[in-house]
C-alpha cells in the first residue's frame, strides 16, 4: 500500500533536516503506529507523505501503491485516496461545514454530489460521531472545541473514505468519551473497508487499546529505532524511551 523507502526530507530553504534515513513499508489493511519523544520528527513525517509546502525531501521516495508520489501536490495525493487527521485541524471562515465536504466528495469522487443523498449521509455521520447538527451549517471547525474539530477529522474520513489514513495525535485534545467514539468509528471504517491502511502517530499508547496495531514502531531523531508490537507500546509506558537504543532492521526498499 504505502512505502518510504530511505527518505531524507528537511525545512524548506534551510540546513534543518528532519527525517533522516526514514524507511518503512505498510501493507493493504494494517495498522502502524509510531511513537517518539517530541521533536523528533513524527508530525514532519506526516506532512511530508501529504506533500506540505514547508518541507522539501532531499533523498528517496514515497510510494503510493507502487507509484512515487513525492513530487505530486497535495490534493493529487489526496485524490488517490491519502487522508491526513491533522493534529490542530485549521479553521476556514466564510466555507461551512457542509459546502467543505461536499466540495471534497466531488473533487475525489470526480462526481456530482446528490443534494438529498448527501445530506441523508450527512445526517447519519454527525449523529455517529456525536456532533450536533447545527455544525453542519457553521464555518469549518470555526468555534469547535479541540474534541469537536478532531470528530469533524473522522467526519470528513466517512465521506472521503480514503485508501490510507494518517492520525497525527488524533488523542490530542480528546477526552476519554471522545476518544473512544472516534476510535470506534475508525474502527468500523476499517471493518467495512478491510484493505485500508492506517498510520497511528502517538506519544501515548491509549489510542492503541481501542486501535490495535499490528506493528509499533519508535522514532528518534528522524528514523526508526525499534519495531515490535503492542507489547512495545506498553514497555515505553512503563520505562519512557531512554532504553530505546538498539536498531531493528526496517530495510523494505532494498
Amino acid at each position: 500500500m504505502f512505502e518510504i523507502c530511505h527518505v531524507f526530507a528537511k525545512v524548506k530553504n534551510s540546513d534543518l533536516e528532519i527525517l533522516k534515513d526514514f524507511s518503512l513499508s505498510i501493507k493493504p489493511g494494517e495498522v502502524h503506529a509510531i511513537m517518539g519523544p517530541n521533536g523528533t520528527g513524527k508530525s514532519t513525517l506526516s506532512k511530508v507523505i501529504m506533500g506540505h509546502y514547508n518541507y522539501e525531501i532531499t533523498a528517496g521516495s514515497l510510494l503510493f501503491e507502487g507509484e512515487d508520489i513525492s513530487k505530486m501536490s497535495v490534493d493529487e495525493r489526496a485524490k488517490r485516496g491519502i487522508f491526513l487527521s491533522m493534529q490542530d485541524p485549521i479553521v476556514i471562515e466564510g466555507v461551512s461545514n457542509s459546502e467543505f465536504l461536499r466540495t471534497a466528495q466531488s473533487e475525489v469522487t470526480g462526481k456530482k454530489v446528490n443534494l438529498y443523498s448527501f445530506i441523508k449521509e450527512m445526517e447519519k455521520a454527525m449523529k455517529d460521531v456525536s456532533l450536533d447538527s447545527s455544525m453542519l451549517h457553521r464555518s469549518l471547525n470555526q468555534g469547535f472545541s479541540g474534541g469537536e474539530k478532531k470528530k469533524n477529522e473522522i467526519l470528513q474520513l466517512k465521506f472521503l473514505k480514503p485508501k490510507f489514513i494518517i492520525l497525527d495525535e488524533l488523542d490530542s485534545g480528546l477526552d476519554v468519551d471522545s476518544l473512544r467514539i472516534v476510535c470506534s468509528n475508525i474502527n468500523d471504517y476499517l471493518s467495512v473497508n478491510p484493505n485500508t491502511s492506517l498510520l497511528i502517530i502517538t506519544h501515548y499508547p491509549r489510542i492503541l487499546q481501542y486501535i490495535k496495531p499490528d506493528y509499533v514502531h519508535v522514532m528518534i531523531d528522524g528514523c526508526v529505532k525499534k519495531t515490535g508490537d503492542k507489547s512495545l507500546a506498553l514497555e515505553i509506558e512503563k520505562d519512557g524511551y531512554s532504553g530505546i537504543n538498539t536498531m531493528i532492521g526496517i530495510d523494505v526498499c532494498e
